[in-house]
């Protein structure tokens, strides 16, 4: 632990026989503290990064990276419009795994801070774009991990039981998750090739003195595989002035059906970052993670007007309170859904000032124009039958007073791991897309101008460009 940059250099030679080391120097974009890291300077001109792993956790997602940037062969790398870290090699640093790999030069914007617009934001989305657009070849091909529609759903069920069985998790979160779970039309999406969790640090640019920031580099390769799309997606709410634009981007970009729902998967994976924080303390015997993660879901869940995932406003302080709180997850582990990469530095959170939205007009959105209804189907599940409606709300009453069910028996049945050190997880926010539910008179301009202040930025599918 700790160890200099000399020593960490000297890992070059082994992982690279004949290298000629001729200087080092501190790498500072890990940020989590779960690896020692450095940059070793070689007599050809060359500069390559080396990650000690700290812990047995953090081992095997260096392992993983390893097998990552492996697979990504000469053609698939020709696919992209951008550079992945060229793998150098593997050795031990004492009983610790190292992995060298090519350093991508350039510099990174932490997501609070990426502006919006031409550049970054836009460069970001299609980049994006171009990782999901990969043969699903590459990663089966390298036995990486590949999940269905209906596996990713497994997972998320999994993981709110083994949740709801520590008991912490409020009553409305807990019926919220099991409805989106339960509604089919959440999960009719195509897998793609997903990095399995996108940060803004993530991304290496160059700066264009025309078109500004663009992505020349994306790290954090551990997670690839084949899976929802939406979980390199749900960053975007720490992003509050870029992410109209980088899903703008996304949408223009990739070629594939449009996908309606992905925003309110993007908003149930952003939310269950609160969820996997919670089970992974759980899992630690960590009472002071216990009780971090549940003071975030008490926040968010006093936060909600509804129960219902397809319908999210945020409210008061206790949704402020509960991102301003995320803005202090550092990265770490992930399980492979949805969690962001260690590979990037932490990034802050965004302190919303505005973040109150009224509640939408039910019947002007039953009436609406066909392409306002393809926008509020990814978000609204409105009935027509006034007496569905007054049924409905008579069992949303009734379920705001139940207990948290307590479902021990299935603890053991969620497979994601978290870093062993107590790492808390990289920063998702809660219910981002919540400023689509502004006022249903506003006009374009009012809601153009709320989108832009709003901390919770819609997903659109590329037909609502």
């Amino acid at each position: 632990m700790g160890r200099s940059p000399f020593t960490l250099a000297a890992a070059v030679t082994a992982a690279l026989p004949g290298a000629e080391v001729t200087g080092a120097r501190p790498l500072t974009a890990d940020g989590d503290g779960r690896f020692d890291s450095a940059v070793a300077s070689l007599a050809d001109g060359r500069e390559l990064a080396i990650r000690v792993a700290e812990d047995d956790e953090a081992g095997r997602e260096l392992a993983a990276e390893a097998l990552a940037l492996r697979a990504l062969t000469a053609g698939a790398r020709a696919m992209l419009p951008f550079e992945a870290p060229a793998y150098i090699g593997e050795t031990r640093l004492g009983d610790a795994r190292a992995l060298v790999t090519e350093l991508l030069p350039g510099f990174q914007i932490e997501a609070a801070h990426v502006p919006a617009g031409r550049g970054a934001a836009e460069s970001m989305g299609a980049a994006i774009a171009a990782v999901h657009a990969l043969p699903t070849s590459v990663v089966r091909g390298a036995g990486l991990l590949a999940r269905t529609a209906q596996e990713s759903r497994d997972e998320i069920a999994r993981l709110v039981d083994t949740a709801a069985a520590t008991g912490r998790v409020p009553a409305r979160l807990t019926v919220r998750w099991r409805e989106a779970v339960a509604d089919d039309d959440l999960w009719r999406f195509e897998s793609t090739v997903v990095l399995g969790g996108v940060q803004a640090t993530s991304f290496v640019f160059r700066d264009d003195p025309e078109a500004g920031p663009q992505v020349t580099g994306l790290l954090g390769w551990h997670s690839l595989s084949v899976g929802d799309p939406a979980v390199d997606l749900s960053w975007l709410s720490t992003a509050p002035d870029a992410a109209a634009d980088v899903t703008a981007a996304y949408a223009r970009t990739i070629d594939r059906v449009p996908d309606p729902a992905l925003d309110v998967r993007g908003r149930l994976l952003a939310e269950l970052e609160f969820a996997r924080w919670l089970v992974h303390g759980d899992s630690l015997h960590r009472q002071d993670i216990v009780d971090d993660a549940a003071a975030l879901l008490e926040a968010l869940a006093d936060g909600l007007r509804h129960d219902d995932l397809t319908v999210i406003s945020a409210r008061g302080e206790g949704v402020d309170s509960a991102m301003d709180a995320l803005g202090r997850v550092p990265a770490t582990a992930a399980s492979g859904a949805g969690a962001p990469g260690a590979t990037a530095m932490e990034t802050d959170a965004y302190n919303p000032d505005e973040l109150w939205h009224d509640e939408p007009d039910d019947s002007q959105s039953a009436t609406g124009t066909a392409g306002d209804a393809a926008d509020a189907d990814s978000t609204h599940d409105l009935s027509d039958a006034a007496a569905e409606a007054a049924a409905e709300a008579a069992r949303r009453a009734n379920v705001g007073g139940l207990e948290t069910e307590d479902l021990s028996g299935v603890r053991d049945r969620f497979s994601g791991s978290r870093a062993g050190d107590g790492s808390r997880p990289a920063s998702p926010a809660t219910a981002p897309g919540a400023d689509e539910f502004s006022e249903a008179h506003d006009s374009p301009e009012d809601e153009a101008q709320r989108a832009a202040r709003a901390a919770l930025q819609r997903w659109r599918s590329s037909d609502s460009e």
